[in-house]
């Protein structure tokens, strides 16, 4: 007994082992099996089939994540989750126009202190301008150009286009606009000639000067007038945002009478641009115009990168080699940052969320698509029905305008203009124009991506079932459809909001849309007649401080002029071109 005593004081007795090992067992099973049960039971109920959806694929996230048939079992689920409905929506209203427009009109009338340009027109002084850019920049100059003349009251001589810059169109204002009927219908405003007249059988050579960005009238009196007493003929050079955004309300009056009454294209445009939107409007009731804006030029001079690998980044460096001024910038940022025009696929799945169905036809508005037909192919599956001006005419029609591309553009802008939804995928020169037209006729649909916010929703966009993303891209469209007060009045480009050109009908009686507070401070309770400017006030951005390169002083610029001067002036590098290229 001893000896078992003591075999079992140095063996303790292994029966409470053999007890725990079961415990233990049972417990791994139970916990295995609780597991187990989060896979197999269904996933709780939602009011919202999205969120229900959404719930079952992150509990899903990790098998996928380990491959095998897990993923392809999950793959399958998520293409049928994020299944494109073919028709439009049914429960969205309005996606061809607007259900206040009705309130709203263009009104751009002179007030009566708006004295007529035969009393403020001064015999000797003459103002010249050289516009730059493509045609919608050049457009702005031509308007601001009206309205400098009037500060000034000076004769106008009509513009010269920039016949030498990225684009090398060599057409003139007659070439592209009726001259004719520009100088009758703005004759109580300004007067205009086409030409600089003689003097003793001999041309005066004009006083050459360049004023900053952003010039108020103030700035104009204080630098040019002074100059234009003296020489009698200024012209100003490089002449694209010369002009103040805020102006008071009979010269931004002015502005819109020149931009949407004045500024008419050749009977020749304008017939071609009838045409094609004729035979659109053969194949549908209503279309979508889109200024894709997603050639080369645009993406090299963004910076931004959209996926191409090294191939893509080699042939849009070459490219962006071009301008000099140019800086290496980080391509993902301008992307989240919302600088980057959508990927034309983006730009599909955004108007199928929206509610546009696959059977809408689209014309697009574009030059040659960086890819070509590799890259437009996942928008065309989306919307089978794209056009563009080559597809829905003949070469023998648009010969005599394809060798132009100012003449080109201008059959784009017609057509964008009578679109039923216009869509801009950037915020350049064509797109402002006619944001700020579409808003002037009537609050015609006019669609900007909220492209800032729309990237993520993108990148995730597999993560979400269709409803989700529809619903995701509904909410952060809004404040970007083109709707009256989108905008507060005094913000962002004139040209883009109009605001003291729309007035707003109300109770039967027309009443003007209320003024913004910069032209309550403008406009001086004196009432002085703009024939006589008053001097108003101005900030610093508005006298162009922040343009420093070509803030030169007007004494240091050569009075000595000819047009190969100013000819010279627009090289590709420089550092303008982002608005040069945003047309």
């Amino acid at each position: 007994m001893a000896q078992q005593r003591r075999r079992g004081g140095r063996h303790p007795c292994p029966c409470p082992r053999r007890a725990a090992l079961p415990a233990a067992a049972a417990l791994l099973l139970f916990l295995l099996a609780a597991v187990a049960l989060l896979y197999i039971s269904p996933p709780p109920l939602s009011d919202h089939p999205a969120l229900a959806s959404s719930r079952r694929r992150s509990v899903h996230a990790p098998v996928n994540s380990s491959g095998g048939g897990s993923s392809m079992e999950e793959s399958g689920r998520r293409e049928i989750s994020f299944s494109i409905p073919r028709s439009g929506s049914t429960m969205v209203d309005h996606l061809w126009d607007s259900k206040l427009a009705s309130k709203f009109y263009g009104c751009s009338n002179s007030s009566n202190k708006f004295l007529d340009s035969n009393i403020t027109t001064q015999p000797d002084r003459y103002l010249m301008i050289v516009t730059s850019g493509g045609l919608n920049q050049q457009r702005t100059g031509i308007i601001d150009a009206v309205v400098v003349a009037r500060i000034l009251n000076a004769t106008l001589v009509v513009p010269k286009l920039d016949q030498t810059s990225f684009w090398k169109d060599a057409s003139n204002f007659s070439q592209i606009f009726d001259a004719e009927w520009f100088i009758s219908s703005l004759s109580k405003d300004v007067k205009i000639v086409k030409e600089l007249p003689e003097i003793g059988g001999k041309l005066r050579v004009p006083h050459r000067m360049r004023v900053p960005r952003k010039c108020t009238e103030r700035c104009y009196l204080n630098r040019v007038l002074p100059a234009l007493l003296k020489k009698h003929i200024i012209r100003l050079t490089k002449f694209d945002y010369r002009l103040a955004n805020r102006l008071q309300t009979d010269l931004q009056k002015l502005r819109c009478r020149v931009n949407y009454h004045a500024l008419r294209f050749t009977a020749p445009i304008q017939e071609m641009g009838e045409k094609l939107i004729q035979r659109m409007r053969e194949r549908s009731k209503y279309f979508i115009a889109l200024h894709l804006r997603f050639e080369p030029d645009m993406l090299a001079f963004s910076g931004c990168y959209y996926g191409g690998g090294e191939k893509e980044r080699r042939e849009l460096g070459a490219l962006r080699k071009r301008w000099k001024t140019l800086h290496a910038g980080n391509p993902d940022k301008g992307r989240r940052q919302g600088r980057c025009p959508l990927t034309p696929e983006e730009v599909g799945l955004m108007l199928r969320a929206m509610g546009y169905g696959k059977d809408v036809h689209i014309y697009v508005a574009s030059g040659e698509i960086y890819g070509g037909a590799r890259t437009l192919a996942p928008l065309k599956a989306l919307f089978p029905n794209l056009h563009t001006k080559e597809t829905i005419s003949s070469k023998e029609e648009l010969a005599p305008f394809s060798k132009y591309s100012s003449r080109m553009a201008a059959l784009d802008f017609i057509v964008c203009d009578a679109s039923d939804a216009f869509v801009a995928n950037n915020n350049g020169n064509m797109a402002k124009i006619l944001a700020g037209r579409r808003r002037y006729f009537g609050h015609k649909r006019t669609i900007r991506p909220n492209a800032k916010k729309l990237y993520p929703l993108f990148l995730n966009r597999e993560n979400m079932s269709w409803a989700a993303f529809s619903s995701k891209v509904h909410m952060l469209q809004k404040g970007f459809m083109g709707e009256p007060k989108e905008l507060r009045p005094g913000r962002g480009e004139f040209h883009e909001n109009p605001s003291t050109c729309i007035c707003e009908k109300t109770d039967d009686k027309t009443v003007a849309k209320s003024k913004s507070q910069n032209d309550q401070l403008l406009n001086t309770e004196s009432g002085n007649a703009i024939g006589v400017p008053a001097v108003p006030n101005h900030t610093d951005e508005e006298m162009g401080e922040s343009n420093t390169e070509e803030e030169a002083p007007a004494e240091k610029e050569e009075t000595v002029d000819t047009e190969v001067d100013d000819d010279v002036l627009f090289r590709p590098e420089d550092p303008e071109l982002d608005q040069i290229l945003s047309d």
